[in-house]
């Protein structure tokens, strides 16, 4: 059985989207991610280098909102997985990307993508 650590709304100005005023003007994104791993070890030990940490996560998550544009919210969703995946405690990471300023000619509260993705 493994454990979860939830990051909830991470904010970062970001420069993604399909269309050239996105990438110019930039926007807020809001990211959610969920990390499954055995946290056994850590917790016997009270060690953090057995387990995630979310601190560094969290760091390179915002780093990569903040940095190379990409067109598709699906694109940088992929992106910030494959980052919680990189810290070899984690085996499964789940993540959302919200872009509540989406420009859309509908009023919506939000837009956002979730995937899961598995280590290998």
């Amino acid at each position: 059985m493994l454990d979860k650590i939830s990051i909830t709304g991470l904010r970062v100005r970001g420069r993604h989207g399909v269309y050239e005023h996105e990438r110019e003007n930039g926007q807020e994104f809001v990211v959610d991610a969920v990390l499954w791993l055995d946290t056994s070890p850590a917790a016997a030990a009270d060690d953090l280098s057995r387990t995630a940490d979310y601190g560094s996560i969290t760091s390179r998550l915002a780093g990569i909102v903040a940095g190379e544009p990409v067109a598709l919210i699906e694109t940088l969703a992929q992106r910030l997985a494959a980052a919680c995946l990189a810290d070899d405690a984690v085996r499964e990471a789940e993540v959302t990307v919200h872009k509540p300023q989406a420009p859309l000619a509908q009023d919506v509260a939000d837009i956002a993508i979730t995937i899961r993705r598995s280590a290998p």
